[in-house]
Order: C-alpha cells, then structure tokens, then sequence
C-alpha cells in the first residue's frame, strides 16, 4: 500500500522528481511481483518438482524389492550401556552377516545392519535392487509431496529475496544519482553562497 501511496502523492506534486516518481513505480512493480509473481513462481517449481519426484518413487518401486534375510552371526556386539536411548540407538545398527537370496534368484551372503537387536537363525526384511544389492527404503508419496512442498517455498522466497535485492540496488542508483545532482548543484550555488550581493 506504501508504494501505491507513493505513487498517487508524487503524482502531481511540485516538488516531485523523476526520479522520485521511478522509485514509487519500482516499488510498486516489487510489491506486485512479491504478491503474485513469487507464490506462482513457487507453484510452478513445487509442481515440477512434485512431477519428478512421483517419476523417482514410481522408479524405486519398481526397482527395489523387499527380501527376508536369515542372520548368520551377529559381527560385533555393542557393549552395555546404562542410558536406554543411546542404547537403542546403537541396537538399531548392529552389524550381522546375513543370508538372503535376490528375486533374479541369486544368493547373498554380506555384512548388514540390522532393523532391531536380533539373534543368529532369525530373519528380517530388507530393500535391495533387482541383481540383491541392498539399497535404502524407497522414498514414498508422502515423502515426496513434502519435498516438493519444501521446493516450492524454496523458490518463493528465493524469488521474493531476488525481487527485494533488484529493488532495493534500484533504488540504491537512483540515491547515487541524486547525491551527484545534489554535489553539482552544491558547487554551482556555493561559489556565490552567503555573499552580499548574491541575492540570497
């Protein structure tokens, strides 16, 4: 509202500078591209982003596989620990080599980290590609609405920060020109300034 005031005031006022009136109107253009170009500009990337990343979690789906292993030995043990959080932390990476066999058929034998605490003969579940390499959970829809969600406010704020900073180095050239206008104006004046028969 500030920048449309600011329009309307040096409209027609005397005192009124060009370039006083080319600031009002950047002003004016920055709070419009703020208020509409930067949420569209932050729709459409959030959009595209959510395209691409539906493409990769339909991909990692049809890519990687759940798979029961069967524990062979448990690698190491962690040793006792009296807090249970640190604890549990540690338990929910332990290292076992495990047995499992690839939906190509394949069997693998390697080292893992197991889901929970667990003992030799027992099985779990892991995600691995087509040929029994391990891979991570594949990313769901969910997680991929939120990232796109988180690229699109991304954008808007990065497009709103471009729109003040362009405004605002305007507005910074346009004060350096008025400051040499004002130094040159300052010199002419200051040769007869405060004499008597100057006419001031």
């Amino acid at each position: 509202m500030g920048a449309v005031r600011g329009v309307w005031r040096w409209r027609r006022n005397p005192l009124r500078r060009r370039t006083d009136l080319v600031e009002s109107w950047v002003a004016l253009a920055a709070v419009l591209l703020l208020v509409l170009g930067a949420p569209v500009a932050g729709w459409f990337s959030g959009r595209a982003a959510h395209g691409a990343l539906l493409q990769t979690v339909a991909l990692q789906h049809r890519q990687r596989h759940l798979v029961w292993v069967t524990v062979d030995r448990l690698v190491s043990r962690a040793p006792l620990d009296p807090d249970p959080e640190t604890s549990s932390q540690r338990d929910a990476h332990r290292r076992v080599l495990a047995r499992w066999t690839a939906v190509n058929g394949t069997a693998h034998l390697g080292q893992i980290s197991a889901p929970r605490p667990v003992e030799p003969g027992e099985q779990f579940r892991i995600w691995t590609d087509g040929q029994g390499r391990v891979m991570p959970r594949p990313m769901d829809v969910s997680t991929a609405g939120t990232h796109a969600v988180l690229a699109g406010l991304g954008t808007t704020a990065a497009v709103g920060g471009l729109i003040e900073g362009g405004r605002r180095l305007f507005v910074g050239q346009l004060m350096a020109r008025r400051y040499r206008r004002w130094g040159l104006e300052w010199e002419r004046a200051g040769q007869d300034w405060g004499r008597a028969d100057a006419g001031s």
